[in-house]
């Protein structure tokens, strides 16, 4: 007769992980949100500057949220593909001309010293004052393809959703 006492060892050990794993996820779950808020409200005051921010109660294909000033501007939190899977999460501020007035990484998971290269001054500098997607030339950077396709990506979500969502975004 076989002998059921390794297997049942076996599931009472993952059942005790697993249950372990639940715990330390409850705990930390809130300090991670909270973590996340912090970065990405300093985000907001690093490129923006101190001002009276509101997130708008609206939901938009492709955003994470909209958040707006009584400068009139827009900030579109938008996260998207680089290299990496959800690996650019920008802010991309529009002001009341439609226009780029500014963007601030506020997570980069792409490779160190390629893909980061996007958060370069003079390659964000590229973007600001557009008021459409006909990007000039250096957005896309050789050897960080995927990570200059994945900001052009963002700029243009923003824009295209602040060009269809202006009255909607501002009416609060």
């Amino acid at each position: 007769m076989k002998s059921f006492t390794p297997p049942l060892v076996l599931a009472l050990v993952c059942i005790a992980v697993s249950g372990l794993l639940a715990f330390a996820n409850q705990l930390t779950a809130p300090r991670i949100a909270q973590a996340q808020e912090e970065k990405l409200s300093k985000s907001l005051v690093e490129v923006f500057g101190e001002a009276d921010y509101k997130t708008v109660d609206k939901s938009f294909e492709n955003v994470n949220q909209v958040i707006t000033d009584q400068n009139n501007r827009a900030v579109f939190d938008i996260t998207v593909d680089g290299y990496s899977k959800d690996g650019i999460q920008a802010l991309i501020g529009i002001d009341g001309d439609g226009k780029i007035c500014g963007i601030g990484i506020v997570s980069l998971k792409e490779t160190t010293g390629i893909g980061t290269r996007i958060e370069a001054n003079d390659y964000i500098g590229k973007f600001i004052g557009l008021d459409n997607t006909d990007f000039p030339d250096g957005t896309i950077i050789s050897g960080a393809t995927y990570s200059s396709k994945g900001m052009r990506n963002a700029v243009s979500i923003a824009m295209e959703t602040y060009a269809e969502n202006k009255e909607v975004i501002f009416s609060e």
